[in-house]
């Protein structure tokens, strides 16, 4: 078995543990402000440097991989990770961990299909998975923000909505609006990144581009995909986690619960 590429990994290294130096520098500057933070910082670091080599190993066998199964089961394992930390950020939501990964994988497959349909980019590892991971990633945030946003607006606004129930609103008339602010307050980040994309700062996949060689001209071009893909995504998945979870805030007789809105 050849096990080169492990002596050039641990070569290749050298450079992200020496720039731990930095990091030091922001322990150093967290115990002299008397912050607390050293002890985080040291295992977010810690964390980041063993979850991404990790994940390295795991897409260089993946990328070794000509099946399309493993594609598909690294996409899945995004997904469920996304939708359980979506769902955490919504705690109070009934079922939101499944209604958050239910919406992520909405969301993001409707865009994963249109990419290979349309023959944006080949079917295989090295261009599925970083798309997905991103798609994702913006999917997670944007439907745990709807998600905890929707249920703190009932929350704060119950008699306006109990009220609009005892004139003859239907359950989801009552809470239009309250859905409506939560899709603008989720997807309002996404908006204004594509809005100043380029501008204040370079994307990830532009900037991987560039650094790995390839023309400024080529790496617009895939951004533009990436980011017409990542407001559609968030959009259907935001979208798709408002009208999977009010159900839940209901009773069978169509009155809040009392139980979800309790709880802070």
């Amino acid at each position: 078995m050849n096990w080169e590429w492990l002596g050039e990994f641990f070569k290749g290294m050298a450079k992200p543990v020496a720039a731990l130096a930095v990091v030091l520098m922001a322990v150093a500057l967290s115990y002299s402000q008397k912050l607390g933070l050293e002890s985080e910082m040291a295992y977010s670091i810690f964390r980041a440097f063993l979850q991404l080599s990790v994940i390295g190993f795991v897409l260089q066998f993946i990328f070794n991989q000509h099946n399309a199964v493993w594609i598909i089961l690294a996409y899945l394992f995004m997904v469920s990770v996304a939708g359980y930390t979506a769902g955490q950020r919504a705690k109070n939501v009934p079922q939101g961990k499944y209604v958050a990964g239910l919406s992520i994988l909405a969301g993001t497959s409707v865009m994963m299909l249109l990419l290979i349909v349309l023959k944006v980019f080949p079917f295989t590892p090295r261009y599925i998975i970083p798309v997905a991971g991103m798609m994702v990633g913006n999917s997670m945030t944007v439907t745990g923000v709807a998600m905890k946003k929707l249920r703190d607006d009932i929350k704060i606004q119950k008699n306006l909505v109990e009220t609009a129930l005892a004139l003859g609103a239907t359950p989801q008339q009552a809470i239009h609006q309250q859905v409506k602010r939560a899709l603008i307050l989720a997807l309002s980040p996404v908006l204004d990144n594509a809005k100043t994309v380029g501008l204040i700062s370079l994307p990830g996949a532009m900037t991987g581009l560039i650094m790995g060689g390839a023309s400024p001209l080529e790496a617009i071009q895939l951004q533009i995909v990436v980011m017409n893909m990542l407001v559609g995504a968030s959009t259907v998945s935001s979208i798709m986690s408002t009208y999977l979870c009010w159900p839940a805030f209901y009773t069978k007789a169509y009155q809040l619960q009392s139980k979800v809105f309790s709880s802070d």
